[in-house]
């Protein structure tokens, strides 16, 4: 390659491109050191910006995904904090054993000293002598519906949080951030309200049975129904908690001499759930292909330990939004690596169905990926629809083997029907069902995700 004469030495001296690309002259200084500095520093933030997958070509299509990074004086003040109220705290305790400070943490009783401890050393240390000092901030009670702006109960603490009065005072209007109403469907008014009171009083507002047994009613096979048809999948199934949609159905799939391969990052539901179904757990980073893709290689290679036998199943287990750091699976990456190896797939959309998406649903919608590529799709109800409960849909052979093997759908009480009304409601608004354009509006925007 030529350089052009605008980037020629004006001394007339040569310059030699190396392997490494930079061009060092005859005094072995680099004479456009500064621009490549800037074109570098671009890249780099262009970079961060617009993650594009590079596996192998496995897709090409730039997706946006923008974090801000914590200034590095924020970073230390933060930490610098931590320390000094933690000397604090063990100063404080020492001042407790000598009676010096009045106590009012949680204690054994004498007759159990002897016992294994009932709290963990180190979460008692932090709640009493550091969540104490903010918890007047937390766990406010709210007497109104989780909207924009919510109404709180005032209250006063006269012993430095560790205990509260009522005032009987009400504090309105405060912004409300921590919701998971999403997308404004949690109201006590309108047309979800209004269906959820119509059937509360054909249906009452519990069912006191199982699926099994007598707690079966049509609005819960309506709910299924839709569900499947929304998600574009053969079948799906309702349970009437999140939680338990993952912790409960995870060990009903899969078991001994199986593997799993979750993410770091994962939900505690997603970890519990795996640990309960007796499968070896391996842990890959934090949407990361290449380190996903070396366990998939070991597993295939090395089989089982000790006996080399080959797993009966491998099962990846992904978010679709990571909830802690808004970031978006690179689940285009994930399905191609996940039939390259014949493995299974696990999708937990728990905080992106219904409002992410061309049509809302969720992160196989975002990509324009084929749901019939995921082999269980799971989602909750308490964030874009405002109710509660959580689905899994798949095949019909699998929704099937849920019914009868899943402890969630044994054991658990149906969900309260006016519960399944608010998620039929909801769902149909946002499929446009409702002879609307109200779901429409309802998409978020990429951009907004890191901030949810």
């Amino acid at each position: 390659m030529t350089e052009s004469s605008a980037n020629k030495p004006a001394n007339g001296e040569v310059c030699h491109r190396t392997t490494n690309g930079v061009k060092p002259c005859r005094n072995g200084f680099v004479k456009n050191h500064y621009q490549q500095q800037q074109h570098q520093k671009s890249c780099y933030l262009e970079e961060k910006v617009y993650h594009i997958a590079s596996n192998g070509g496995l897709y090409s299509r730039p997706f946006l995904e923008s974090f801000e990074q914590t200034p590095m004086l924020v970073a230390v003040l933060t930490y610098m904090g931590y320390g000094i109220l933690t000397i604090f705290g063990y100063l404080r305790d020492f001042l407790r054993d000598w009676k010096i400070e009045k106590c009012h943490i949680a204690r054994e009783r004498e007759e159990q000293k002897d016992f294994v401890p009932l709290y963990q050393d180190f979460e008692n240390f932090y709640t009493r002598n550091l969540y104490m000092r903010i918890r007047d901030s937390w766990n406010r009670p709210i007497c109104s519906v989780p909207g924009a702006k919510v109404d709180l109960v005032e209250r006063a603490s006269p012993d430095y949080n560790w205990t509260f009065e009522y005032t009987g005072r009400v504090v309105r209007d405060v912004i409300n951030m921590g919701s998971y109403n999403y997308l404004g469907f949690a109201e006590n008014k309108g047309m979800c309200a209004e269906s959820a009171a119509t059937v509360t009083e054909c249906y009452g507002v519990g069912v006191a049975s199982t699926r099994q047994e007598m707690g079966n009613l049509d609005r819960h096979r309506d709910l299924e129904e839709l569900v499947a048809r929304f998600l574009g999948v053969e079948s799906a199934m309702a349970f009437g908690m999140g939680f338990a949609t993952n912790s409960m159905n995870i060990p009903a799939i899969i078991g001994k001499g199986s593997l799993i391969l979750s993410d770091e990052l994962n939900h505690a539901s997603l970890v519990l759930g795996a640990r309960l179904s007796g499968a070896t757990i391996r842990v890959f980073k934090h949407n990361n292909m290449q380190s996903l893709e070396k366990l998939l290689r070991d597993a295939i290679i090395h089989g089982q330990p000790r006996t080399h036998r080959p797993w009966r199943k491998i099962l990846i287990v992904v978010e679709g939004i990571y909830s802690m750091e808004g970031s978006i699976v690179r689940l285009p990456e994930v399905i191609a690596l996940k039939k390259r190896y014949k493995a299974y797939l696990y999708l937990d959309e728990a905080h992106s169905i219904g409002a992410l998406g061309p049509q809302g649903r969720g992160v196989v919608d975002y990509f324009g990926l084929d749901p019939r590529d995921v082999d269980i799709l799971m989602g909750t109800f308490t964030k874009s629809f405002g109710a509660a409960g959580g689905y899994i849909a798949g095949r019909k052979d699998l929704m099937d083997y849920l019914r009868t093997h899943s402890h969630s759908a044994v054991y658990a009480t149906s969900m309260s029907p006016p519960v399944v009304e608010q998620i039929i409601a909801s769902m149909k608004c946002i499929m446009g069902e409702d002879g609307t354009t109200i779901g429409e509006a309802f998409v978020i925007h990429p951009a907004l995700i890191s901030f949810l």
